[in-house]
């Protein structure tokens, strides 16, 4: 599949995971692929705790208001209470917006109506992808487990709320994630036993309860190292010219590795069994830290990854 009809298939893209799977890199880089094919694209930030600044080499937090941070890419930070001041400005209450928000009446009112902080972000990722010029929005989702709540908060409070802007607004956000052509929510995982389980468990908890379309799985932090069997024996061949201790260390580093290797390929191979997604495979980069170089190498295989899809996935 061509990377740009990949990227033009749906406006918005949730990037969803456990945690610890790699999620906002994962999401920084689709979203730096996508602005090299796009005119205009964001990654929105929902935790207000990633590392996206420092991914782009940029040198402030994010905020509210997008910012740019590189060719055709802008990102910002979405949280509850700043998605409130702005809805209430936008409907005549700016005196009061914001000593509401100091007041705490969001906590208040959350406590009271479960899901309606979750409502006040998506209704703003809405608006965005209603009311703006973005060709993609990518949205670095919370963590699997409140990914799920964070997307069934609009059924929910269509079921609770009797009326008003609050019913109407979860409905036009149910609306949104039920059009694939609007919005798709991209899984991410480790090829590792408790990641995969936990993404195979949630993809099906997606389609079925939340409705929303799922593109391809992202499998991220393989290992390959072109390892074999073979490199063992040519290992030995070098015995006379090591020392006992680092002959026996090269061996176990091996050993290890390819272990290692067999254990991810079971889990794929898993994934491939119980998911009918396909797999968009990103290799472990052994660094301390990942910077807009790393994310160039990343993007350059999310590229080749989105390349061997075929075209029916998007078109059915």
């Amino acid at each position: 599949m061509d990377p740009l009809k990949f990227f033009k298939s749906s406006k918005v893209l949730i990037i969803a995971g456990k945690g610890g799977v790699g999620r906002t890199t994962v999401a920084a880089t689709i979203a730096l692929s996508a602005s090299k094919v796009l005119d205009k694209v964001i990654i929105v930030e929902l935790e207000g705790k990633s590392s996206l600044p420092n991914y782009f080499d940029f040198d402030s937090s994010l905020k509210f208001e997008s910012q740019r941070v590189a060719n055709h890419l802008e990102a910002m930070r979405v949280t509850p209470d700043d998605s409130l001041i702005e809805y209430m400005q936008d409907h005549g209450l700016k005196a009061i917006s914001k000593r509401l928000v100091k007041s705490g009446v969001i906590d208040i009112v959350s406590t009271a109506v479960p899901g309606i902080k979750d409502i006040l972000v998506l209704g703003k990722i809405k608006q965005l992808e209603m009311e703006t010029d973005y060709d993609l929005i990518v949205v670095d989702a919370p963590a699997t487990g409140h990914t799920l709540s964070f997307l069934l908060s609009a059924q929910g409070l269509i079921e609770s709320a009797r009326g008003g802007p609050v019913k109407v607004q979860s409905q036009e956000v149910l609306e949104m994630l039920a059009d694939p052509k609007r919005c798709q929510v991209c899984l991410v995982t480790l090829p590792e036993e408790t990641p995969a389980v936990e993404t195979i468990e949630a993809a099906f908890t997606l389609e079925d309860k939340v409705g929303v379309k799922l593109g391809p799985l992202i499998v991220n932090g393989i290992i390959s190292s072109n390892l074999k069997e073979t490199s063992l024996d040519n290992l030995k061949l070098y015995k006379e010219k090591l020392q006992p201790s680092e002959f026996r260390a090269y061996k176990r580093a091996a050993e290890f590795i390819m272990g290692k290797e067999r254990l991810q390929q079971d889990q794929i191979d898993k994934l491939n069994r119980l998911l009918p997604l396909p797999q968009i495979e990103l290799f472990e980069l052994f660094t301390t830290e990942i910077t807009l170089s790393e994310l160039e190498i990343l993007s350059k295989a999310f590229e080749a990854g989105v390349k061997k899809i075929n075209d029916e996935f998007i078109e059915n």
